[in-house]
């Protein structure tokens, strides 16, 4: 149909960024930023012993 437009140009913000980052929205408690130290063959970050049998979330932001 020849009169019919479709806008392409339309993005959604997140769309734009094109370095492969996401935005994130978290509702919680506490946030420590902490650097992940090597670990055997792994990495590592330690919490504070009163977050034990708790849930968290770990996002890498670099």
């Amino acid at each position: 149909m020849p009169d019919e437009k479709t806008n392409n140009d339309e993005k959604t913000p997140d769309s734009k960024n094109n370095n492969g980052m996401v935005k994130f929205e978290v509702y919680g408690q506490e946030m420590i930023e902490k650097k992940v130290k090597l670990s055997g063959n792994s990495g590592r970050v330690y919490l504070p012993p009163d977050w034990v049998d708790h849930h968290v979330k770990i996002i890498r932001i670099d």
